[in-house]
């Protein structure tokens, strides 16, 4: 095998850094082998069906709309939850002076138009309750969604319906069918919740029952609670009293402090332990295998490394791999895993005052990617098909053209003891080496082709780590804003024409250090026909 001719674009620090030759390799720590003809099936795609926002009303915003338009183009996401669609800034229902009631969708319109002009469906979040129908004042965030019970379960049930009618009405019944009916968020905790256990279960008896009677292929489901709780105790309900259940749905995350922490002031600690995130899934689906319906989806409609929006976890570059490593540990337990949110246009705790200050998103407010993004963009770059490949940190694959991507990482938890997230993630973190990896595809159809090298890791497609260079200003001005969106652009770090000879054999060694993220792809060279 040898290296062709390379174009301009690549520079000699990659040539002498990056493209090691097989020679150079005796010392390297990690080998991927993989023959692009073993099929192990078609690539597990639940990191993309669902993303998070924060709330209904953000989506009316023109940045939130453009910020999600391209993390769609790039990560593919299919599905968007978000928080508040019934809450009282999105005007949906009111009774008048006479006591007559009304009702009124054309917030919401304007949202879902949008949403499907740009090819996203809803993943419907039933929630918060209007105040004029809510049982108390008690609420929760800046926006103050009322979390109290409905004063009548029969009107709240009304008002499901009507939405559902309308939305029937709007999109017709194929369309709707496709969506996805959750109800309510979180209501073990409290603070989202206001009620009992059985006063949640009778909230979505009514909600079910509403849905089903517009259209009973509608699929709903719940409870949508914090930390993988309640799942036996739901489909038990539901089996039980002969209520419609046709997912189930919960949320993790992979800290051990902080619980609704929304400035970071007490400080959140990212869990060690290997199966954080995996295990809640992995129990999960235990416990809807050994139930009434043991076949029933399972949704994650919110995960991440951390519950507090003031989180320097979501910032880092550590988060690429973290994402990767995690989707990868859980494989198809659930049928989609829902990252908490797309974009840091998102006020729980009120509008924020810093550029970079932990937000839950992929994009912060300015449209900066963070080194999170790539791990969603990468994914969404991969091909059709999944090769065998018993590599714990990689994912390789080939697509219809027969052209062979490999996403591999290096996951590494480097928090010390003794110190938490808001303190240790803040700052610049070199990250120490972890020798070489080998990268080897059998199989390959002689000729040439193209290689394309994409990285995530410390100052590669790292906003961040640039960001704290400038002095970690709170305001960024425009000229800042252009430079990180130019730091961390995605692009690949070099492409060059790369020809594999009769044995069918290629190989590449990368130096590889903690948390290091690379896509590698080997398509065709141009003028070349495809396989």
């Amino acid at each position: 095998m040898r290296f062709n001719t390379i174009s301009h674009s690549i520079s000699g620090a990659l040539l002498g850094g990056l493209l090691l030759l097989s020679q150079s390799t005796w010392a390297q720590q990690r080998d991927i082998d993989v023959h692009v003809g073993q099929i192990a099936g078609d690539l597990n795609k639940t990191f993309n069906e669902v993303i998070g926002a924060g709330r209904a009303n953000e989506g009316l915003r023109a940045d939130w709309q453009q910020q999600l338009a391209q993390v769609r183009r790039d990560a593919g996401f299919r599905y968007i939850r978000m928080h508040g669609l019934l809450s009282d800034d999105m005007g949906v229902y009111k009774v008048d002076a006479q006591g007559r009631e009304h009702y009124n969708f054309q917030y919401i319109d304007a949202l879902y138009d949008y949403l499907l002009s740009i090819g996203m469906k809803p993943f419907v979040e039933l929630g918060f309750m209007p105040s004029a129908m809510a049982s108390g004042e008690k609420t929760i965030f800046w926006w103050r969604g009322n979390v109290t019970p409905p004063r009548s379960y029969e009107k709240w049930g009304e008002l499901v319906k009507r939405l559902t009618e309308h939305w029937t009405e709007r999109y017709g019944q194929a369309e709707v069918a496709t969506w996805y009916f959750e109800v309510w968020n979180e209501p073990n905790l409290r603070d989202f919740w206001a009620g009992t256990q059985d006063e949640y279960f009778r909230l979505y008896a009514h909600a079910a029952r509403a849905i089903k009677s517009v259209n009973p292929a509608y699929r709903v489901g719940g409870p949508a609670t914090a930390g993988a709780a309640w799942i036996p105790e739901t489909i038990a309900y539901a089996t039980a009293n002969g209520v419609p259940l046709d997912f189930v749905s919960t949320h993790t995350y992979g800290v051990n402090q902080g619980y609704l922490d929304e400035f970071g002031t007490t400080g959140t600690v990212l869990s060690k332990d290997e199966g954080a995130i995996s295990n809640d899934v992995l129990k999960n689906r235990r416990e809807i295998a050994a139930s009434k319906l043991p076949k029933l989806p399972l949704h994650y409609t919110e995960w991440s490394s951390s519950y507090t929006p003031a989180d320097p976890t979501h910032d880092s570059y550590h988060q690429a791999a973290y994402i990767l490593q995690k989707l990868k540990q859980t494989g198809d337990a659930a049928q989609s895993m829902s990252y908490w949110v797309f974009t840091d246009i998102f006020e729980e705790p009120g509008p924020r005052f810093e550029a970079f200050h932990g937000g839950f998103g992929l994009m912060n407010t300015q449209g900066i990617k963070k080194p999170g993004y790539f791990a969603y963009q990468f994914l969404n770059g991969l091909g059709a098909k999944q090769l065998r490949n018993p590599d714990a940190q990689s994912i390789a694959t080939v697509d219809a053209n027969g052209d062979a991507s490999v996403l591999l990482w290096d996951y590494t938890h480097t928090l010390p003891e003794g110190i938490n997230n808001q303190q240790y993630f803040i700052r610049d973190l070199p990250p120490r080496p972890k020798g070489d990896v080998r990268v080897t595809l059998r199989g390959v159809k002689p000729g040439d082709y193209t290689l394309a090298i994409s990285q995530v890791g410390y100052r590669k497609n790292d906003a961040f780590t640039a960001y704290i260079g400038m002095g970690s200003p709170a305001q960024l001005t425009r000229k800042q804003v252009a430079e990180l969106k130019a730091q961390a652009s995605g692009e690949p770090s070099g492409r060059r024409t790369v020809r594999v000879g009769g044995d069918g054999r290629f190989s590449l060694t990368l130096p590889l250090r903690e948390n290091d993220v690379y896509l590698l792809k080997l398509g065709s060279a141009p003028g070349r026909p495809a396989p």
